[in-house]
């Protein structure tokens, strides 16, 4: 997501300016002063914030499986540097935070599909608490400060510049394993329901919640549609034209929600936003990119 919003935002004539361990890709990157650095590490999270006016919050330290065996961890290496970045946006004056939050983890099981931003958040990992504690930092904030900002809330995410080789990103490693004829390994008995949006439609969200000035300050942002794993994995091998997949099924997972769809309606009323990349075309785009970095 970051390295697109870099790029959205350069050919809009921003001035950029990264700040990670690594970037992706590089040679995506051209035109953006990047300071490379651990999220914990505060003298060079100020020395990349110094001068900025918007600062974009993507940064995480673990996935929602992998929280759950560290707690502590997930919360040391995630919330409390949320926190330092927000104590350092506070004194340089920053007008406006937006946090990449997630709509998948924030509401743990929900109660009513599909899931409105006012549903009980009650996480299920590490992962989604540490995400929704930001959340609420940020509120603080808002209330004792006055720092204005906006949650996104974002769906599962794919297209281009997504690895296929970390623990996350469903339909990058599905996508890169069917390509190559490899087994595609499933947990659990593949009925669980997720919403995928594409990422330029993640990229016109954020943008939009930018200049928003409104009285909201959290937004889901998805497709507003529930595709199983199973059908994500058949629609993958039908755009791939690899008929023959046959999928490996492990044990679920404690982390896996049964299902998770984002209602989008607030967001579509106060941003005027809404997902306009059709599912098959996105694949497409997805495909196409993976295909290069095969080659």
């Amino acid at each position: 997501i970051g390295t697109h919003l870099c790029r959205a935002l350069l050919r809009q004539g921003a001035q950029v300016r990264g700040f990670g361990r690594s970037r992706t890709d590089p040679g995506a990157l051209a035109g953006v002063v990047w300071t490379s650095g651990e999220f914990a590490d505060r003298t060079a999270l100020a020395r990349a914030l110094e001068g900025c006016e918007v600062v974009f919050h993507l940064l995480g330290g673990s996935i929602p499986d992998s929280s759950n065996r560290d707690p502590l961890g997930d919360l040391l290496s995630s919330a409390v540097p949320g926190l330092q970045l927000l104590e350092i946006c506070r004194a340089s004056m920053v007008r406006k935070v937006l946090f990449v939050s997630s709509g998948g983890t924030v509401y743990g099981i929900p109660r009513t599909i599909p899931i409105p931003e006012s549903a009980p958040t009650d996480p299920i990992s590490a992962y989604g608490i540490s995400k929704l504690a930001v959340e609420k930092y940020l509120a603080l904030y808002h209330y004792l400060y006055g720092c204005d900002y906006s949650v996104l809330r974002v769906a599962n995410t794919f297209g281009p510049y997504q690895s296929p080789h970390r623990r996350q990103g469903l339909i990058a490693a599905f996508m890169h394993r069917i390509a190559r004829g490899e087994p595609v390994e499933i947990w659990g008995d593949g009925q669980v329901v997720r919403d995928f949006i594409y990422i330029d439609d993640v990229i016109d969200a954020i943008l939009a919640a930018a200049v928003y000035d409104g009285p909201h300050h959290v937004f889901n942002v998805g497709a507003g549609v529930g595709r199983s794993v199973l059908e994500v994995v058949t629609d993958i091998a039908e755009v791939l034209e690899r008929p023959d997949v046959v999928p490996i099924h492990k044990p679920g997972r404690a982390t896996d929600v049964p299902v998770n769809v984002l209602d989008i309606a607030l967001i579509r009323r106060e941003l005027g936003w809404s997902p306009h990349t059709d599912w098959r075309e996105g694949l497409r785009q997805t495909a196409a990119w993976i295909r290069t970095v095969q080659d």
